[in-house]
């Protein structure tokens, strides 16, 4: 097994190529202000710009370079889980190769993790960055999941954040397939600091509300059983009032001989009931197909090469 490095700095590349050359000239410049022993990971996530050659390119220049190139596009996700996975470091930095966040918070990020002596020094934007529909809607997403969730997440969280090996090694232990990373931070423990960040925009987003939506949901279903606990209590009063209905709809006819006509209200009932229950039945299915696609152990990505020369620093 090839020997440890101080850090490893783990970036996805997904339409990076623009950023890529940059990225890897300031990161190296503020890593090497903390240690000669490191490495810098690029997980190409199936980009279809130029982002692996250019990667690859890096990679022959600098034997600190690793290349991962998956077999496709998995998500962000699952390739920030597998960088994390194939990290060497004693401390590990993930960060996004946009640049929207800086490298240079690795420095600032280093000197709170010895200070708090903590596991975790994460990333928390002050202003969430972008356009008044990103703002809204990312400010409803945590607080709907906060909401609905045993496993609060901070609002604004982000991507970039320095780890300590046991967390990034405990991290890795979780193997779900359908993944949604932020709840794994959080349920993984230890002790986690946050710092505000200010977060710039170096590109439109292509994560629009459709995907925030779907977001939205897969983490609710992946961390929370109470949408199922809500359909439960959601059925149980209903129930509870049409039989409380009923029974004054019957004392009524018995002792004042009043029969209601309620053609309108029959319809509107049972429109209310057959959407209820089609709902009910979509969460539900939510929980059972996570259930089938866990249990096929699927591997979360597959490695298509991996460019690595670190045996020459050995």
């Amino acid at each position: 097994m090839p020997s440890r490095v101080d850090i490893s700095v783990v970036a996805t590349l997904y339409r990076s190529a623009e950023f890529l050359e940059e990225f890897q000239r300031r990161v190296k410049a503020e890593v090497e202000r903390l240690t000669p022993s490191y490495e810098i990971l690029l997980v190409n996530d199936g980009s279809p710009d130029q982002s692996l050659e250019l990667a690859v390119a890096l990679h022959r220049s600098d034997p600190r370079v690793r290349v991962v190139d998956l077999s496709r596009n998995f998500g962000h996700h699952k390739a920030m889980m597998t960088g994390l996975r194939l990290s060497r470091g004693r401390r590990v930095f993930l960060i996004d190769s946009d640049l929207e966040e800086p490298p240079e918070l690795l420095g600032e990020f280093h000197r709170h993790l010895a200070a708090e002596e903590a596991d975790v020094v994460y990333g928390v934007q002050g202003t969430r960055k972008g356009g008044l529909l990103e703002r809204v809607s990312g400010a409803l997403f945590f607080r709907l999941f906060n909401l609905l969730s045993p496993t609060p997440l901070p609002a604004n969280l982000s991507t970039v954040r320095l780890m300590t090996r046991r967390y990034v090694d405990a991290l890795v232990e979780h193997r779900e397939r359908e993944m949604i990373i932020a709840g794994l931070w959080a349920i993984t423990g230890f002790k986690q600091v946050a710092r505000p960040i200010q977060k710039g925009s170096r590109r439109a987003t292509s994560y629009g509300f459709r995907q925030k939506l779907v977001h939205l949901v897969n983490s609710l279903t992946a961390f929370s059983d109470r949408p199922l606990v809500f359909i439960f209590y959601l059925g149980l009063s209903i129930s509870m009032l049409a039989t409380v209905a009923a029974a004054y709809l019957v004392a009524r006819r018995l002792f004042f001989g009043v029969l209601l006509a309620g053609w309108p209200s029959l319809i509107v009932s049972v429109w209310l009931l057959g959407g209820l229950t089609l709902l009910s039945l979509g969460v539900i299915g939510m929980y059972v197909s996570k259930v089938f696609i866990e249990t096929k152990q699927r591997p979360y990505t597959i490695v298509r090469e991996t460019y690595d020369r670190t045996a020459e620093l050995d």
